[in-house]
């Protein structure tokens, strides 16, 4: 008898341990726990820690409260000023209502993420380029907006919506790089054109100053010079001043004056044909026989007819001197009875 209570007690405290273990449910602390007795909602919902159940009657459904990060899909679409793109995104939300996430929908989960996916597509239609490219915190609000609308009645609350990423073709990064280009060139010029209009006020005050004072321009130019020369990877061409130029150039005037009388062939040109023409002259007013006793090397004969036939001969001796002087020396000597023979052939 005892023997049969005792094995009675043991098979109720086996069962009974096996309809605890059973029944015994453990809920951690960012999950909540719903149970549904024979399919019905319990009006409580069990809070993390330990919690036991009717076993084959309720059935406890843990929900997971944390904050959901989940990656929206790329999405392509047409913007207002018909750009291409694709667009993506990334959610975050989480479970405010444990019964309504269990009840109201089969999985919200899936539900908000395709609801951020079409919101997503709404809003790109309803922007232009520039808004997604620079204006995304107010496409984040919009789209937080559209999102969070009808999650709510899921016991969803959506935390954040940012747009990742903004895939644009590649014709249309040319086009938007072409067009920064032309932009920073065209705030490059203005800001050089302002860089050359203030500095030659300054040069125009400069050149004032050094206008007053010439030596300041000198000074200057030797400052530029030690500021090139400093760096020595350069030639350095030294310019001089143009008062230092005419100064050389009146300085060698006198100079230059009296070379053209140091020439000898000026002042031996003149008198030759002077000298023969005058030879000529006397000679055609000779008689004949006044000619034939003025020749070089013929015996005059004494008297009055002399004196002329003396002038004829220097005129000539004159002459053949100049020529010796102007022609390069012959091995012949001229014949000083040349101009008499060429007078009697005359």
């Amino acid at each position: 008898m005892v023997e049969e209570l005792v094995a009675a007690g043991a098979a109720l405290a086996s069962v009974g341990a096996v309809y605890a273990m059973s029944a015994a449910r453990v809920v951690k602390q960012y999950e909540r726990g719903v149970v549904l007795r024979l399919g019905k909602l319990r009006s409580g919902v069990r809070g993390p820690g330990f919690t036991m159940i009717v076993p084959f009657v309720d059935r406890l459904q843990k929900v997971n409260m944390q904050i959901v990060t989940m990656p929206v899909p790329g999405q392509e679409g047409i913007t207002r000023d018909n750009v291409t793109v694709r667009v993506d995104a990334v959610v975050y939300f989480k479970v405010v209502s444990a019964a309504d996430a269990v009840i109201q929908v089969e999985d919200y989960r899936f539900a908000v993420s395709q609801m951020a996916q079409t919101s997503l597509r709404s809003i790109i239609g309803k922007s232009e380029l520039d808004d997604l490219l620079s204006n995304r915190e107010k496409l984040n609000q919009g789209l937080e907006l559209m999102i969070d609308s009808p999650a709510v009645e899921w016991g969803v609350s959506i935390d954040r919506v940012e747009i990742k990423d903004v895939s644009l073709p590649e014709t249309m990064k040319r086009s938007m790089a072409r067009q920064a280009e032309a932009d920073r060139e065209r705030r490059a010029r203005v800001i050089n054109a302002d860089a050359e209009l203030q500095a030659s006020k300054k040069l125009a005050e400069a050149a004032g100053v050094m206008s007053e004072q010439p030596a300041a321009l000198q000074l200057r130019l030797l400052q530029t010079v030690v500021a090139v020369a400093a760096e020595k990877n350069s030639t350095l061409v030294l310019p001089f001043p143009v008062e230092l130029l005419r100064f050389l150039e009146r300085s060698q005037q006198p100079q230059q004056q009296p070379q053209p009388q140091q020439q000898p062939q000026p002042q031996v040109a003149a008198p030759v044909p002077q000298a023969y023409q005058a030879y000529q002259a006397h000679q055609e007013h000779q008689p004949s026989a006044e000619k034939q006793q003025s020749l070089p090397g013929s015996q005059q004969p004494s008297g009055p007819s002399q004196e002329p036939s003396v002038q004829a001969q220097q005129l000539l001796a004159q002459w053949q001197q100049s020529m010796q002087e102007q022609l390069p020396p012959v091995e012949a000597p001229l014949d000083p009875d040349f101009g008499g023979s060429k007078s009697g052939q005359d």
